[in-house]
C-alpha cells in the first residue's frame, strides 16, 4: 500500500521581484490504487506538481509523504532509490533510444539491477506482453507507430513493477484512436493495482480517472470525482 500525501507544498522560482510561485499551499491525499488526473490551463502548475510527486524537483516548503516516508527529507542517493523502487514515468515525448531495440529500451530501467541478462529480457518481454507488443521486441522505435512507441514507453515505466505511475500528457502527440488505446492501457494497469497520476489537458481523457485535481495559478482550486 502506497498512500501519497502532500502537506502545504509550495514551489517558488526566482528571487525578489522575479519570484514566481509555481505551486502554492497544495494539500491533497491520494490513496493506493487511485487513478487521478491533474488538469488546468497552460502554466497553471500541473507539470510542476507532477515533477514534485516524482521527486524530480525540490519544493520550496512543505512535505511529501509516501506512506510513512518523508520523501524530501531523503538525501539525493536515497531519493534516487525511492524513484527507482516506487515510481514509473511516462512523458509526452516517448524518450526511446533510437538505436536500441524495443526490448532493449524496455530493459533500460533494470540496467543497475544485479540479475542475469536473460532474466531482464524475460521481464521486458512480460512487460511488452502486457501492452500487446510482445511480437515487436526486435524492432527499432522508428519502425513503430506513435501509439506503439508510447505503449513501449509505458512498458518501460512498469517493467520494475512500480506501485505508482506518473504520466505527463501521455496522449499529447497522438491522434484520437491511439490516444484511446493508451488511455485504455493506463486504465488496465490501474485495474491491476497501480496508482496512476496523469497530467492532461483533455476533458475526454480525464474521464478515465477516479478524481480530477484542478490547478489554477498554482493553487488546488477544486477536486472532482468521476462516477
Amino acid at each position: 500500500m502506497k498512500t501519497i500525501r502532500l502537506e502545504n507544498i509550495k514551489k517558488q522560482y526566482g528571487v525578489g521581484q522575479a519570484t514566481v510561485m509555481a505551486i502554492q499551499d497544495i494539500n491533497v491525499e491520494i490513496q493506493s490504487g487511485e487513478f487521478v488526473a491533474i488538469m488546468g490551463e497552460s502554466g497553471s502548475g500541473k507539470s510542476t506538481l507532477l515533477s514534485l510527486l516524482g521527486a524530480l524537483n525540490t519544493p520550496t516548503s512543505g512535505r511529501y509523504w509516501v506512506d510513512s516516508l518523508d520523501v524530501y527529507a531523503l538525501d539525493q542517493d536515497r531519493r534516487a532509490d525511492f524513484r527507482r523502487e516506487n515510481l514509473g514515468f511516462v512523458f509526452q515525448s516517448f524518450h526511446l533510444v533510437p538505436y536500441l531495440s524495443v526490448l532493449e529500451n524496455v530493459m533500460l530501467p533494470m540496467t543497475i539491477k544485479k540479475i542475469p541478462r536473460k532474466k531482464k529480457q524475460e521481464l521486458a518481454r512480460q512487460a511488452l506482453a502486457r501492452i500487446g507488443l510482445e511480437q515487436k521486441g526486435d524492432r527499432l522505435p522508428n519502425q513503430l507507430s506513435g501509439g506503439e512507441q508510447e505503449r513501449v514507453a509505458i512498458a518501460r515505466a512498469v517493467v520494475n513493477d512500480p506501485p505508482i505511475l506518473l504520466a505527463d500528457e501521455p496522449t499529447g502527440n497522438l491522434d484520437s484512436r491511439n490516444s484511446r488505446e493508451v488511455m485504455e492501457l493506463l486504465q488496465s494497469l490501474n485495474g491491476r493495482g497501480i496508482t496512476v497520476i496523469m497530467v492532461t489537458h483533455s476533458p475526454e481523457w480525464s474521464g478515465y480517472a477516479n478524481r480530477i485535481l484542478w490547478i489554477s495559478d498554482g493553487f488546488l482550486s477544486r477536486i472532482d470525482r468521476n462516477n
